[in-house]
């Protein structure tokens, strides 16, 4: 049995097109929301003969990996986010690169020699890397309609991907995958009849309309922080709306904040004191680096260079969010 494992955002799920276009294979689908990263432990070690696995941290499945290893299943491993130590093991293929400039979707459109390079340029857009995307694009010779009409379609599965559970999300990344599978070229799925494109457009403009009214917590030369309601669609828009945000000024540092669901009050503690936040950092785009160091120091925080997220943030150490953000890149 294969398992195929992967982030539900574009970027996984397009790496996993890529590849599945490439390699047709029968296999078992893992994979979740966009912050839903310890994938690797929900494989089935006793039914897994291999196992493929594609934008998630190494560093946060590093007990589940060993497991595999150690149980002699094949993984090959291609990611962009932070790694941890690389485990030594003949039974690993890993294919890794941090920089901030790649992911994981424009590493596998170089394992398999550009095959489906409209599809790693659509990944790219999604994942807010639009210079390495357009640098693609003009490559493969494409117009500017072409390349708005491929950004388009990465923005709107990466913003599919953000969601507290698969019930906030519009389409859930098993069946998007599924989906985008039946075209060999992005192009051919945005003007098909019907077109997931035209549903998550009409989606996305709905939920991004809405977070225009986001509050302002800091705003200066250096960072902005917004803060969004306790709803669906502003989970939902939560990563795209920072890269927005980070491109409308790229010299500037973007946190994106919403209410987690408040926690069952007990008799010592006040229903202000259980608040907790979501938060997605996006680093300057003139200075790509950092915000990964950043959300490391607060619980459930992680992430690459470029982006990077804090699940659970105590509001008690907001101010001290904000503080590091603001210290970190002045």
């Amino acid at each position: 049995m294969h398992y195929d494992v992967f982030n539900g955002d574009a970027d996984g799920i397009i790496a996993l097109v890529q590849l599945r276009l490439a390699q047709p294979k029968t296999t078992k689908l893992i994979t979740g929301v966009k912050r839903d990263i310890s994938l690797l432990k929900q494989v089935p070690v006793e039914q897994a003969e291999s196992v493929t696995v594609l934008d998630i941290s190494m560093e946060q499945n590093s007990d589940a990996l060993a497991n595999l290893l150690t149980n002699n299943v094949e993984v090959f491993y291609v990611d962009h986010h932070r790694t941890g130590e690389i485990p030594q093991s003949e039974k690993l293929t890993s294919l890794i690169n941090t920089d901030a400039n790649t992911c994981t979707s424009l590493l596998m459109n170089e394992h398999l020699n550009g095959q489906y390079v409209n599809w790693a340029i659509t990944a790219a857009f999604g994942d807010n890397m639009n210079q390495s995307a357009m640098v693609l694009a003009k490559q493969q010779e494409l117009s500017e309609h072409q390349q708005a009409q491929l950004k388009a379609l990465g923005i709107y599965i990466n913003y599919n991907g953000y969601g507290r559970t698969i019930d906030d999300l519009h389409i859930a990344p098993a069946k998007l995958y599924k989906a985008c599978l039946a075209f060999a070229d992005p192009l051919d799925l945005i003007n098909a009849p019907n077109s997931i494109f035209t549903q998550l457009a009409s989606a996305y403009e709905a939920d991004m309309a809405e977070a225009e009214s986001a509050q302002v917590l800091a705003d200066n030369t250096i960072c902005k922080v917004v803060l969004l309601a306790d709803e669906a669609w502003s989970r939902r828009v939560s990563g795209v709306f920072g890269n927005e945000l980070a491109n409308q000024s790229p010299d500037k540092a973007h946190a994106v904040l919403t209410i987690n669901e408040k926690l069952t009050l007990n008799e010592k503690t006040s229903l202000d004191e259980q608040v907790t936040y979501t938060v997605s950092v996006r680093a300057p785009l003139n200075n790509k680096q950092g915000a990964d160091k950043i959300c490391i120091q607060f619980p459930t925080g992680g992430g690459r260079a470029g982006a990077a997220g804090i699940n659970q943030l105590p509001k008690e150490m907001l101010g001290k969010f904000i503080a590091t953000v603001s210290e970190y890149y002045q």
